[in-house]
């Protein structure tokens, strides 16, 4: 059995007021305030070994004399509710008796429906159809015949096709024809233009150049074309969008597009979202690039179409 704590925004015991992300094994410098929280945080740099990990408050114990105060308090209920059974099921004025209360053979009653609490179908996660990143604060669209990642080489929240192939480069390595991953910028980035432009050859060079292995799974890349630079909206936030058609030394070569615009959460730390093509796929048109960009949602915000719970095509 784990006992490892999960993911999530712990309160800071070094920043009253303030919450910051535990990544399941340590520490991150995301911060946002606490829902009480009178004013916006200020990140600073910090020692991880200043936090541990986040752990429940301990349950408070009751004393002797609470126990004694908890048993007479018990006894005098009891004894009220027997006093009150009989008053009622004694005769009125009237003559008449109250109606018996339920027998052991009647059944058992049930508390009424309520939605205050979703269950795991209705949030996000449990949405086959919706790739969530918790610590960037995003939600962005699985494109149909497109299945969500369990497991990556950088733990990145990624999304691929449902099937892969053998690469062209190596029989050793599989590939597949599309990925999209979302990741935070490096700190002490705020520009996307400038961490889009940065971005883009690392986003190639990890789709097309060669793998985490050191193989070139394509045979490496020989050229590029730039297909597109310029400003885009995402989630509400101006972003800056890099586009690239790639040709490598084996197989058909890709399209792979660089993404970046400020997070909606915490420290607004920019946010990446790679996309990689295998090119000259019908079922890939570039097209789909810009619809999943499009997609691209602060958590809970459903209001608009291609948010939470939408599903895209080719």
């Amino acid at each position: 059995m784990s006992f490892a704590t999960p993911p999530g925004w712990y309160p800071d015991a070094g920043a009253p007021g303030t919450d910051r992300w535990w990544d399941g094994t340590a520490w991150t410098a995301h911060t946002r305030p606490s829902a009480a929280a009178p004013h916006e945080p200020v990140h600073q740099p910090y020692a991880p070994q200043a936090f541990g990990p986040p752990v429940p408050p301990p349950a408070t114990r009751s004393g002797s004399r609470t126990r004694v105060l908890a048993i007479t308090l018990s006894g005098l209920l009891i004894l009220g509710a027997a006093v009150t059974a009989a008053v009622l099921l004694g005769p009125d004025d009237s003559g008449t008796r109250a109606a018996p209360g339920p027998t052991a053979s009647d059944p058992a009653p049930t508390a009424p429906a309520t939605s205050a609490t979703p269950s795991p179908a209705d949030s996000p996660d449990g949405d086959p159809g919706v790739l969530v990143d918790q610590l960037n604060g995003i939600t962005l669209a699985v494109p149909d015949g497109w299945e969500k990642a369990d497991n990556t080489s950088d733990d990145a929240p990624t999304i691929r096709t449902a099937v892969s192939y053998d690469c062209p480069g190596t029989s050793a390595s599989f590939c597949y024809r599309g990925t999209v991953s979302t990741r935070s910028a490096r700190a002490g980035q705020s520009d996307p233009r400038a961490i889009a432009e940065a971005d883009i050859t690392t986003a190639a060079d990890k789709a097309y150049e060669e793998d985490v292995l050191g193989q070139r799974t394509h045979g490496g890349i020989t050229s590029h074309q730039v297909l597109k630079a310029q400003p885009v909206a995402v989630a509400g936030r101006t972003g800056y969008l890099v586009r690239w058609r790639v040709v490598t030394g084996k197989g058909p070569g890709g399209v792979v597009q660089s993404v970046a615009f400020p997070s909606t959460v915490g420290t607004e730390t920019p946010v990446i979202v790679r996309l990689a093509f295998d090119a000259d796929r019908p079922e890939l048109p570039v097209s789909l690039m810009d619809t999943i960009t499009r997609s691209i949602r602060p958590i809970g915000d459903s209001a608009t179409s291609g948010g939470v719970g939408a599903s895209i095509g080719p």
